[in-house]
């Protein structure tokens, strides 16, 4: 393997190195990155959980496989867009990098934004309750997160300012970046792994929203339970970041400025719906009708399995009860032959004594003869 990328992670404070590389492995001149396989796994988790816990809470299943076939490409290219139009300025002159995402640039509230919207319309269209579809995904939206984040420590970057603390993170590349875009800071200082603040958050989050949204009565109410808790933990971890994208020259943080904006709804939204009683509404039924009849087709299947298995049992039952009378009745032949042997010796004896008395008479004939002689 090429470890041209590797580098040294260092931790100061806590006595921790690590070789790390941003590459996981290469197939001919293709690198493979740790970012996507992360976010690969992280996709294949939550989808596994989403149906695992499907019927618990009477989700249609087939309603997951939709949803992930939506916000996958809405996910994709709302990050970018995100990122590329607060830095337009480094795309306009050259748009071809505009679709270059091996060479980074996302913003995962881009594409959080633009996955909802996607939803949105895909509900409109089929006549599903967002906000029923909403409250259940938006759970494992969190956990994602909390995986995905560690695709920015292989990658070197989403750090913080410079920190005294003991956890404290240190890499050339940290160095190197520090240097060029923040020279008011002491580059070889540690600096805070946000990172890795963002990820126990994200997890935290995931199993509170999972009590949420298993007490919660309210419609919409499990979703604006997620604004309202990574807002607050990305507003305040954005203001340490070295990397936040600006409005434009107002000074202003693009993504500090929207977490404020969902924390905000998120609270009023919550008092309102309490207030006026927002109910979760149901599905519709047609969604769950190939549910059932798949259901159904595997309940018969397994019917005409046992149906022919009691068949063959039957058919199995019945040559053995022939064989057992086939051989109860080879000893019942064997007696009717002895029975046939004695009446032919009785039959024998019996002509043998006719024989004897039809030749007594003549016997004594001859003595008669022979006394008048």
């Amino acid at each position: 393997m090429n470890l041209i990328n590797q580098e040294e992670v260092q931790f100061p404070g806590l006595g921790l190195k690590f070789d790390v590389d941003p590459v996981a492995f290469r197939i001919g001149n293709f690198e493979v990155y740790w970012y996507g396989i992360l976010i690969a796994l992280a996709l294949v988790l939550c989808i596994a959980l989403a149906l695992k816990q499907a019927k618990k809470y009477n989700f249609p299943d087939t309603l997951i496989y939709d949803t992930m076939l939506v916000t996958i490409p809405c996910a994709i290219i709302g990050a970018r867009a995100y990122y590329v139009i607060f830095n337009w300025s480094i795309y306009k002159d050259n748009l071809k990098s505009i679709f270059d995402t091996r060479a980074g640039g996302l913003a995962v509230y881009g594409g959080i934004v633009l996955s909802l919207v996607g939803l949105l319309l895909m509900c409109k269209i089929r006549k599903i309750p967002f906000t029923s579809l909403a409250d259940y995904c938006i759970v494992y939206l969190p956990l994602g997160q909390a995986i995905g984040r560690w695709g920015n420590f292989f990658n070197q970057e989403a750090f913080g300012t410079t920190t005294t603390e003991p956890w404290g993170m240190w890499s050339s590349s940290v160095q190197s970046y520090l240097s060029r875009f923040c020279p008011e800071l002491v580059a070889l200082s540690p600096v805070h792994p946000t990172f890795l603040y963002e990820s126990i958050a994200d997890l935290i989050i995931f199993l509170i929203l999972l009590q949420v949204r298993k007490k919660s009565t309210h419609s919409f109410e499990t979703t604006s339970a997620y604004f309202v808790l990574y807002g607050t933990v990305r507003f305040f971890i954005e203001g340490l970041r070295t990397d936040s994208l600006y409005i434009a020259d107002t000074g202003i943080r693009a993504s500090q400025a929207l977490s404020l904006l969902l924390l905000l709804f998120g609270l009023f939204y919550i008092a309102y719906a309490h207030i006026k009683n927002f109910e979760k509404k149901p599905f519709p039924a047609k969604l769950y009708v190939v549910e059932e009849s798949k259901s159904k087709k595997s309940e018969d299947d397994e019917e005409s399995d046992g149906e022919s298995d009691s068949e063959d049992e039957e058919e199995s039952e019945e040559e053995d009860a022939e064989d057992a009378k086939s051989e109860e009745k080879k000893p019942e032949d064997g007696e009717e032959s002895e029975d046939e042997a004695d009446e032919e010796s009785a039959d024998e004896e019996k002509s043998e004594g006719e024989t004897e008395s039809e030749d007594e008479p003549e016997e004594k004939k001859s003595k008669d003869k022979k006394a008048k002689d």
